[in-house]
């Protein structure tokens, strides 16, 4: 049996070459050892990381364990990278992902209904961009596809699963902000 600091260095490498979050279940078949045992060496890597202060981060994401950048290595990051290759999205597509995180599944014209524009070309960027999925047809007239998010979205926000999604109270304004809103005096009179 292998002593404890080569399971670990073993464990770094399957994370590192790994190209999504791996569950824990999975490094305890490939490693042969129970899951307890697994967990408490991907906890004692994850610590390791921290204290030790590294450029990268070992996180539990999409059900899975993942080795990330850390979060103050992102202006150099993205400096190194280049905003150029790796375009943000925009309002519109922001628009549409929320539309489809919170209401999933939801169809082409339930989100041109909700957007009050169609939604097309917007949504073929987020599938492309492997952030939105079918997940299966409506069952009335036309089956229209229905879309919703995918693992690469999950692992994109740091989430395990959609429940850990904020609340949608938590980004309306008060109804008195909406009278205003609405009479056209703004948000902020």
């Amino acid at each position: 049996m292998e002593g404890r600091s080569d399971l670990l260095r073993h464990l770094e490498a399957v994370l590192f070459i790994a190209d999504e979050p791996v569950p824990t279940a999975d490094l305890a078949v490939l490693f042969e050892l129970p899951s307890n045992r697994i967990e408490e060496l991907v906890l004692s890597l994850r610590d390791d990381y921290e204290q030790s202060r590294r450029g990268i981060v070992l996180r539990s994401v999409a059900g899975g364990w993942r080795l990330a950048t850390h979060p103050d290595s992102a202006p150099y990051l993205e400096r190194f990278v280049g905003e150029q290759r790796h375009g943000r999205l925009s309002q519109a597509a922001l628009e549409t992902l929320a539309i489809v995180a919170y209401r999933q599944p939801v169809s082409r014209g339930q989100l041109a209904e909700i957007r009050g524009v169609s939604s097309d070309g917007v949504l073929r960027t987020l599938i492309a961009r492997g952030v939105v999925i079918e997940v299966g047809r409506d069952p009335g007239p036309g089956q229209a596809i229905l879309y919703g998010t995918s693992q690469v979205f999950l692992e994109r926000l740091g989430l395990n699963d959609l429940s850990e999604l904020p609340e949608l109270a938590d980004f309306m304004p008060d109804s008195k902000a909406v009278e205003r809103m609405e009479s056209g005096l703004g948000p902020g009179l």
